[in-house]
């Protein structure tokens, strides 16, 4: 049976009670994680929690634990959680108000939630023959750099995808593609690496950030610039990231083949790469 964790406590889910009104069931009032786990150790958890920082002060929720606290959580929801490949999915929100008001006050005590999951093994059809995905207006909010609760847009736009028997859908604003419903976008013109760079208009992805860096280490040309709606069209290789899904290959857009319909090269060599540092984290030999 899993155990999960709420407010200080370890305790079987059926066992959970959050009050109504708690002003994330009320308001979406809240943000969270989701923290990859290879063989009990948490990946890049130092980058996760200062994501999560980060939200928390854009919204003016208080830190609700020191990083210390933090991570003694985590290790004690894995050891009660043990598994292989896994993820923890982990939610602040403001917490517990007298009364349903759009203001808050800021003595309000953040309520904590984290639970563990299983990372579905990868299906090896996707690294082969790459996924469908469409081109959708991005309806979102202004600040997607904040990890918030509050995801109906993408709800509804990854919805509108799977309707459209597509794995993801690609936002456009102003001409710009930005990233997907529920992932970061690279694409790859002419031997180069491309992803947008890092503002309101994204989500500061963790995964995204590994992968630069694996293309810094290892000679792989890259830029962080703004990706034309046109440019997404004409790219030789179109990936998603996302810390649960990792790296898929995009050979299908809005019913169009990118480049030659297949995973590319610059696709194959990165997710070699990326794999090989997954192998190091289970060692205990990477963060």
């Amino acid at each position: 049976m899993p155990i999960i964790y709420l407010n200080g406590k370890f305790l079987p889910p059926e066992q959970a009670m959050v009050s109504v009104m708690d002003r994330g069931y009320l308001f979406g009032d809240g943000v969270y994680e989701v923290i990859p786990v290879y063989n009990g150790k948490a990946f890049r958890l130092d980058a996760h929690l200062k994501r999560l920082h980060n939200s928390l002060s854009a919204i003016r929720i208080r830190e609700p634990m020191s990083t210390a606290e933090w991570r003694s959580m985590i290790e004690g929801l894995l050891e009660r959680n043990p598994g292989a490949d896994q993820y923890i999915y982990l939610q602040v929100t403001r917490g517990v108000a007298p009364k349903r008001d759009h203001a808050f006050d800021d003595s309000l005590v953040p309520a904590v939630f984290a639970m563990v999951n299983p990372i579905p093994p990868a299906d090896p059809a996707v690294a082969r023959d790459g996924i469908k995905t469409i081109t959708l207006d991005d309806i979102r909010w202004h600040a997607c750099n904040i990890k918030a609760i509050t995801l109906l847009p993408n709800v509804l736009l990854r919805q509108q995808a799977i309707d459209a028997g597509a794995a993801e859908a690609i936002l456009i604003r102003n001409g710009y593609a930005t990233e997907g419903a529920a992932s970061n976008l690279f694409i790859v013109k002419r031997g180069l690496l491309i992803t947008p760079p890092k503002g309101p208009q994204l989500l500061p992805g963790i995964t995204r950030d590994v992968i630069l860096e694996l293309a810094a280490n290892n000679a792989l040309p890259y830029r962080e610039a703004d990706i034309s709606e046109a440019d997404l069209r004409d790219a030789d290789e179109v990936w998603m990231t996302s810390s649960t899904k990792e790296i898929l290959p995009v050979t299908l857009l809005d019913d169009k083949p990118v480049g030659d319909s297949k995973p590319g090269a610059v696709y194959r060599r990165m997710s070699a790469l990326y794999g090989e540092y997954k192998e190091k984290v289970r060692r205990g030999e990477a963060a």
